[in-house]
């Protein structure tokens, strides 16, 4: 058994048993193989839901303009 850990390459989105790769192209480190490749496929999962969430975020009172309830006016 290796005392080595594993890292996910962001660029190359593999595994690497040990920092093979520069640290801003790295994600870990992590216990076993599978758990850095589930890590990315969380890290994946999880930007794309923030980003439909910014854009719902973006778009809140661009429709009316004044961002007040129809029902509130007067």
């Amino acid at each position: 058994m290796t005392d080595k850990e594993w890292y996910f390459n962001t660029v190359t989105e593999q595994p690497e048993l040990g920092k093979l790769s520069p640290i801003g192209q790295r994600m870990g480190p992590y216990k076993t193989r599978q758990d850095a490749i589930d890590a990315w496929k969380i890290a994946k999962e999880r930007n794309t839901v923030w980003d439909e969430q910014t854009r719902e975020w973006n778009k809140w009172g661009s429709a009316g303009g004044s961002g007040v309830n129809d029902n509130d006016q007067m």
